[in-house]
């Protein structure tokens, strides 16, 4: 028994067919030796899949109709669909997605002059439990594989191009979940965006964003990927962090420290640090003071100043004006290149931090 033949059978068995997507091209190789199909028809189906972004076999125009109804007889085409779209007053679009298996995940589209960016999810819920994202309050149901990720690009693209009549100039793992927790498929996702027979966007306008899981940060050097990596830090010291990002608990800003520090020594990369401001929290002279020890020991060429978007779990809000230009005040007199950064998307729950699926 050839490795597809082992491959469908086992898919059989349990009622499923196995998606065409995930077939490697010597797994597509060895269906096409069983069916006595021509292997050109290989890079034509691939081409429909990763370039077109086909989400039928039926729309295989130039494949024989019998080839096509054998292909949806011996594999499935899983796609995620556009649940609902929400329209913010900024100009910010929430897009909610539905898997093929009933889940529901959410993505951003934020737009400016310069940038076109996608805001994209890498789980269903997440597991972090960080006190101050809705995401945090759900269930963790299971991890987006590569091409669901890849969809939510091409269909947040789509409505960049209806709407702004531009293309996506940048893409952002910021959405639902913990990126390097979904490793495999993350980076999978970004070969895919990346490849010049897919979506042919530069990695160097990617940025996946964690909350901070060093061994994966010192995976990404090994593996010397190209994209950017951005950390949320939301706290000074160990003390205030643990209080709202229970990850700190076994990844501490040290061990974090050192992680980036290898990160860069291998990969070069750009890296920002996220930092939310909370009210009576992180927002005082002194966290400013011990923020700037922390961005200093770290190759880091900006913070994000985040402004704080409520959530109805979360106790604390965002400071006052004054404090928070106080606070960037303080970074500016010690030379750290710190940026303010205003949210998008309030009015239709689609700011950093709000995703939720309340749409």
């Amino acid at each position: 028994m050839g490795q597809w033949q082992y491959w469908s059978y086992l898919c059989r068995m349990n009622a499923l067919l196995p998606n065409i997507r995930h077939q490697s091209h010597k797994e597509l190789e060895s269906y096409f030796d069983t069916i006595g199909e021509k292997k050109f028809r290989i890079k034509q189906i691939q081409e429909w899949i990763w370039q077109k972004h086909a989400h039928s076999f039926n729309d295989m125009s130039n494949l024989s109709k019998d080839l096509r109804t054998k292909l949806a007889s011996d594999f499935s085409l899983p796609a995620l669909v556009t649940d609902a779209t929400q329209y913010s007053s900024d100009g910010t679009v929430k897009s909610r997605f539905k898997t093929f298996d009933g889940h529901m995940i959410e993505g951003v589209l934020i737009p400016t002059e310069e940038r076109k960016t996608a805001c994209v999810s890498s789980q269903i819920g997440c597991s972090l439990s960080c006190k101050f994202c809705a995401t945090g309050y759900m269930d963790r149901k299971r991890n987006l594989s590569y091409d669901e990720i890849v969809d939510q690009v091409v269909l947040i693209n789509r409505e960049s191009e209806k709407v702004f009549e531009k293309k996506l100039t940048n893409i952002v793992f910021m959405g639902m979940g913990e990126p390097l927790l979904n490793y495999t498929n993350v980076l999978k996702a970004i070969e895919r965006i990346s490849a010049e027979d897919g979506l042919f966007m530069s990695p160097r306008r990617i940025t996946v964003s964690t909350a901070g899981v060093a061994k994966q940060i010192k995976m990404l050097g090994d593996d010397m990927v190209r994209f950017k990596l951005a950390l949320s830090l939301h706290a000074p010291n160990d003390a205030k962090r643990n209080q709202i990002m229970p990850i700190n608990e076994t990844n501490n800003i040290k061990v974090l420290i050192d992680a980036l520090n290898y990160f860069y020594k291998k990969t070069g990369n750009e890296i920002t640090l996220e930092y939310i401001l909370f009210k009576n929290l992180n927002d005082s002279a002194k966290d400013a003071e011990e923020l700037t020890k922390v961005f200093r020991q770290i190759p880091a060429d900006l913070i994000n100043i985040i402004e704080y978007n409520s959530i109805d779990a979360f106790k604390f809000t965002k400071p006052d004006e004054d404090d928070v230009q106080q606070f960037m005040d303080i970074l500016a007199t010690n030379k750290v290149n710190a940026r303010l950064r205003r949210s998008r998307g309030k009015d239709i729950d689609a700011a950093c931090g709000q995703l939720a699926n309340k749409g």
